[in-house]
C-alpha cells in the first residue's frame, strides 16, 4: 500500500504512519493508499513558505511566470499517465476519464500562462489640472485552495493557475477522499523546478484547515465545495477580512420545448447523469418538459435509464462508476426514499445494489413538484426529478425559483425563448441546445447560494489580483 507524504517548501516530506488519513476505492470499498494527515504546525510552515516564496515571484515579470507556468503544465503533461492512474483509483473514473481530466487541466495551465502578457491596469481621466489616475493589478499574496473531491486535478490547476500567473503563491488543501493524485501532481511540481514553497500541497482535518486559513498571511481563500464548506470558510474569512471566492451548490434546470429534438436530448439527459456518477455542480437535477412531449421524452429517459450498467470502470469503462463514499449514497438513497413517500413516481432505478463498492444506478423520478425536497435541495448523485410544465413563463418561473443559480440549460430553436432565458434566468450560465461543458475563456460564476466571485477566463483570473489606485500630480 503506497503512503504519500505532504509537500511544503519544494520538498516531498516523509509519510507519517502514525497520523494518516486511509483513502479509499469507492469501486471496490477498500483502502488503497494512505496520506498524511499535516499538523497545525505543518500548515504554518506552508504558509511560511508561501509567504517567503511570494515576495520574488510577484516581481517577477509576468512573462516569466507564465514561462514557468508552461514549464509545469509540460511536467505535468509527462506524467499524465500516473497522476491519472491515482486519480481513477481514488474516485472512480475510468483510467481514460481521468488522464483525459489531466490533459484539461494541462490545457488550462497553458491557458493562463497566456495572461502574462495581458494583465492589465486603467488610466483614468482626473477633475484635476495637471493630474492623471492609475489603477494598478497586483497580487494579493498567499492563497489557500481547497479542492473538491470530483474533479480533484482539474479544480485544484483551475485555481493554482490564475493565483500563480497573478503573482500569488498557494497552499492547497485536496479533498481527503481523493487526495492522491494531487500527491503525484505535487511529485511534478517538484520536477518543474518552480520555487520552492510557492506551490505547497497538504492533507489535513477541518480543525487544521481552520487553523490554516485563518493566519493572517492568508489573503483568500477560494473554494469550490458545498454550502455548508463555504459558509465555514466565510467564517475563516471573518478573522483578517480574507477575500472569499466560492463555487458552492447547483441544481441545474434543464427546460425542454416542444421543439426540442428529443432523441438528441434523450441521450444528452443520460450523459450528463452518468458522467462521474452525476457528481458533477452542473450536472443536470431539474427537468422541465413541456405538457405537449412530456409523455414521449420521459419514456424514452425511463429505457435509456434502465439499460445503464454501474461497475468497476478499471474493468467497465463504459460503465456508470460509484459514487465517493458510503455515506454519500446512503444520504442519495434516503432523498428518494423521501421523495417517492411525497409522491414521486420511480420510473427507474431508486435500488442500492448488492456487493462491494458504492454503486447506485441512474435513478428517474417523474411527477415531482417545486415543493419537494428532491427539487429544492442538490442531490449530488445520479438522480433526476421530473417536472411538466403548460408553457415557456411557467417552465422559466420554475427554473429561477430556486435558493441556487449556476447553471440552467434551455433546449429550443425559438429565439424569442432563447433571448428571454438569457435576460431573466436567474443563474450564472445559460446553456442553449447543449449540455454544461465550461470553457476555459469564459466566466463559471453562481447566483444565490451557488457563490461568491467565479473562475474562469479573464474575470476568474483577476479575481486572484486587488487593485492599487496611483494619483499623480505632475
Amino acid at each position: 500500500m503506497r503512503q504519500y507524504g505532504n509537500f511544503i517548501g519544494g520538498r516531498i516530506a516523509a509519510p507519517d504512519a502514525t497520523a494518516s488519513i486511509d483513502v479509499i476505492n469507492p469501486a471496490t470499498g477498500r483502502v488503497f493508499a494512505r496520506v498524511t494527515a499535516a499538523t497545525e504546525p505543518d500548515a504554518l510552515a506552508a504558509v511560511a513558505a508561501a509567504v517567503h516564496a511570494q515576495k520574488a515571484w510577484g516581481s517577477l515579470p509576468a512573462i516569466q511566470r507564465g514561462d514557468t507556468l508552461r514549464r509545469l503544465a509540460d511536467s505535468v503533461a509527462k506524467r499524465a499517465a500516473e497522476i491519472g492512474a491515482a486519480l481513477a483509483r481514488e474516485s472512480g473514473k475510468s483510467p481514460a476519464d481521468a488522464i483525459a481530466e489531466v490533459g484539461y487541466a494541462v490545457e488550462l495551465m497553458r491557458f493562463h500562462a497566456e495572461w502574462a502578457r495581458r494583465i492589465e491596469g486603467e488610466l483614468i481621466e482626473s477633475d484635476n489640472p495637471d493630474e492623471t489616475l492609475m489603477l494598478m493589478r497586483a497580487p494579493i499574496g498567499v492563497v489557500a485552495c481547497l479542492i473538491p473531491f470530483n474533479f480533484p486535478i482539474y479544480t485544484l490547476v483551475r485555481k493554482i493557475a490564475p493565483a500563480l500567473i497573478a503573482g500569488n503563491a498557494v497552499v492547497v488543501r485536496p479533498s481527503n477522499t481523493t487526495p492522491t493524485s494531487a500527491f503525484v501532481f505535487a511529485e511534478a511540481v517538484a520536477e518543474a523546478s518552480l520555487p520552492p514553497g510557492l506551490v505547497n500541497i497538504l492533507t489535513m482535518s477541518h480543525e487544521v484547515a481552520r487553523a490554516l486559513c485563518t493566519q493572517a498571511a492568508v489573503g483568500m481563500i477560494t473554494l469550490t465545495g458545498s454550502v455548508t464548506a463555504g459558509q465555514a470558510v466565510l467564517d475563516y474569512c471573518k478573522v483578517n477580512i480574507a477575500k472569499p471566492s466560492l463555487e458552492l451548490g447547483g441544481k441545474t434546470p434543464v427546460i425542454v420545448e416542444p421543439d426540442a429534438d428529443l432523441d438528441s436530448v434523450a441521450a444528452r439527459i443520460v450523459a450528463a447523469k452518468t458522467y462521474h456518477c452525476g457528481q458533477v455542480c452542473t450536472s443536470v437535477e431539474r427537468l422541465y418538459i413541456h405538457d405537449a412531449v412530456h409523455d414521449a421524452l420521459l419514456a424514452k429517459l425511463r429505457d435509456a435509464f434502465a439499460a445503464v450498467a454501474c461497475g468497476d470502470r478499471s474493468l467497465a469503462p463504459a460503465a456508470m462508476g460509484p459514487v465517493a463514499s458510503e455515506s454519500a449514497r446512503r444520504r442519495i438513497h434516503a432523498m428518494v426514499e423521501r421523495a417517492c413517500a411525497e409522491g414521486a413516481v420511480l420510473e427507474a432505478g431508486g435500488i442500492v445494489p448488492p456487493g462491494d463498492g458504492y454503486f447506485y444506478p441512474p435513478t428517474l423520478l417523474s411527477g415531482c413538484r417545486r415543493d419537494m425536497e428532491i427539487v429544492r435541495e442538490e442531490v449530488f448523485g445520479p438522480v433526476l426529478a421530473v417536472l411538466r410544465h403548460p408553457d415557456f413563463a411557467d417552465a422559466l418561473a420554475q427554473a429561477s425559483d430556486h435558493q441556487y443559480g449556476l447553471t440552467s440549460v434551455l433546449y429550443t430553436e425559438n429565439y424569442r425563448a432563447i433571448m428571454q432565458a438569457a435576460h431573466t434566468v436567474e443563474s450564472g450560465e445559460l446553456y442553449v441546445n447543449r449540455f454544461p461543458g465550461d470553457p476555459y475563456q469564459g466566466y463559471h460564476a453562481g447566483w444565490k447560494r451557488s457563490g461568491l466571485g467565479g473562475d474562469d477566463g479573464k474575470h476568474g483570473m483577476l479575481e486572484f489580483t486587488q487593485t492599487r489606485l496611483v494619483i499623480l500630480k505632475h
